[in-house]
């Protein structure tokens, strides 16, 4: 099962709450009831994904452990996480892993921030193998859709239209420029800001992990000590920590803008704001935060997203069924693409808040329809894979023809049959 909360249904202020404590979270979890856990935390998104046998019980162990873990209490936990279970949390993690569900539609830095939480459960011990097989299988998926389907090959990402909005107001050749942060977030920020021009001055870790950073990139080490001279000479700030604490605050900047003539752009792509709220107001300072490139993240072709989404269909009827059933595998994918294709449109009506009906009115609303979709497929999905291994696929297929109208066969170029079955070779662990 998974429990996720994410830009689409959520503030990023709960997101940043939810994720307090993250890294402690998976081993926390882990237990009876709870055989493994995976985390992923990411600028715009909140997940666990767990390995469990009782969805009620282990949703509980969940809330009641973030309660302690958060300054949240459980009701608010509870009314921000949405739920996913079996093929619906396959389906989730396979849609995020390939950009599906992203602020940036396509960006491919979502694939990396899902490698490094299976890593990171693995490392710590409390991966399973169940969780393993999950991971990996869309991990490759991911590959399979940027390769078919062209999407995020724009290179969009949350990074990239930031710095665009930060365009107007940076003269990026031969500007200065600190980094806040030594995580991923801060590794490509090196790069943008090298290709653009920007001479990197220092880097501050507010974990004290900037010494290795520095030994990669040959950037000086900020202290906090030195924090304000550092503000004071530089044109742009790359704040991009991942800590629990707000790194920038109004009275260290002020400090910093004494010292200077020149205006000071602030680039806050930290979950946990690294820049403190009201900082855009002092004279001659502008941040970007996500909250503006969630408003002005571009789209992706629709085409390039209907063949996405068919493919991560087709994965989860394959990462679901076994050899006999895979006859039906176009007969189950085109079933739930029906379904849920249906669903989302009446979803995304519900997602723009309005008067009418409130956040937590249109979650319940949601989880209701997720629910009633899942019972829908269930018996047709039971009787579809009972039906093949029976030898009675085609009766199925046409069976399914004639009550939907629906057209079961699958094109090689939409869904690569070859790629998806590389994709779950149980052998193979280019993923670890």
């Amino acid at each position: 099962m998974s429990l996720t909360a994410s830009h689409h249904n959520r503030d990023l202020a709960t997101l940043e709450q939810l994720s307090v404590g993250a890294d402690r979270l998976g081993a926390a979890l882990v237990g009876p009831a709870i055989h493994g856990a995976v985390v992923l935390p990411t600028c715009n998104r909140f997940e666990i994904y767990l390995d469990v046998e009782d969805s009620a019980q282990a949703r509980s162990s969940v809330v009641s452990t973030l309660s302690a873990f958060t300054a949240l209490d459980e009701s608010a936990i509870a009314g921000a996480l949405v739920s996913y279970d079996g093929d619906d949390a396959v389906q989730h993690l396979m849609a995020v892993t390939s950009g599906l569900e992203s602020m940036v539609v396509g960006e491919r830095e979502i694939s990396g921030q899902v490698r490094r939480a299976h890593a990171d459960a693995r490392d710590t011990g409390h991966l399973s193998p169940t969780l393993d097989r999950l991971f990996q299988s869309a991990l490759r998926t991911s590959r399979v859709v940027g390769s078919s389907t062209g999407l995020g090959t724009s290179g969009r990402s949350v990074m990239s239209v930031a710095f665009d909005l930060a365009e107007p107001l940076v003269a990026w050749r031969g500007s200065t420029s600190l980094i806040v942060g030594t995580g991923a977030l801060a590794e490509s920020g090196v790069a943008v800001l090298s290709a653009k021009g920007s001479r990197i001055t220092g880097v501050y870790s507010p974990s004290g992990r900037g010494e290795a950073f520095s030994a990669r990139h040959g950037v000086p080490v900020v202290t906090s000590d030195g924090l304000v001279e550092a503000l004071a000479d530089v044109d742009v700030v790359l704040a991009c920590s991942g800590g629990e604490s707000i790194v920038l605050t109004s009275n260290l900047v002020a400090q910093a803008m004494s010292q200077r003539s020149h205006s000071l752009t602030l680039i806050d792509l930290a979950l946990h704001r690294d820049v403190a709220p009201g900082v855009e107001n002092l004279r001659e300072v502008s941040v970007v935060r996500l909250e503006d490139v969630k408003e002005h993240a571009p789209g992706e072709s629709a085409a390039a997203i209907e063949s996405a989404r068919a493919i991560v269909a087709h994965a989860v009827a394959r990462f679901s069924g076994d050899e006999d059933s895979r006859a039906v595998d176009p007969a189950i994918v085109a079933l739930r693409e029906h379904v849920f294709g249906l669903l989302e449109r009446e979803v995304a009506k519900l997602r723009p808040t309005g008067a009418e009906v409130s956040d937590a009115q249109s979650l319940e609303i949601e989880s209701a329809l997720r629910r009633f979709a899942k019972s829908l497929l269930h018996v047709p999905t039971v009787r579809a894979k009972e039906m093949a291994q029976a030898g009675m696929a085609d009766q199925y297929l046409t069976a399914l023809q004639t009550l939907y109208g629906l057209d079961v066969a699958m094109p090689a170029d939409t869904c690569p049959a070859e790629a998806i079955d590389a994709a779950y070779n149980p052998h193979e662990h280019a993923e670890h």
